[in-house]
């Protein structure tokens, strides 16, 4: 019988900019994650889009499933952890943030 996961864990690449952090560190991105996930699996990754306002590009991060604790699917009380791991972001909003991701 599927349980709901305590806690899962999903790595970005640490390449996303500050603004894109400030956006995905937020507990209503992380309900729109709680609400993806449905059933993840070490492993598996899957492009989320990333809101960067009125005034730029859209940018699609790829997330990846880590670890998932505690059971087999994701639900309500699930917590949804954020770590870095290497690489590169593709996309931008040079129009939103001097500091964008891209090159």
């Amino acid at each position: 019988m599927a349980r709901d996961a305590t806690r899962v864990v999903l790595s970005f690449p640490d390449g996303l900019s500050e603004w894109g952090r400030d956006q995905i560190d937020t507990d209503r991105y992380r309900n729109y994650l709680r609400r993806m996930l449905d059933e993840p699996r070490v492993g598996d990754e899957r492009e989320e889009f990333v809101d960067v306002g009125c005034c730029g590009d859209s940018l699609d991060l790829t997330f990846r499933v880590e670890r998932v604790e505690g059971g087999d699917r994701v639900g309500d009380d699930t917590v949804i952890e954020l770590i870095d791991r290497p690489g590169r972001v593709a996309g931008g909003w040079r129009v939103q943030s001097a500091g964008g991701p891209t090159e």
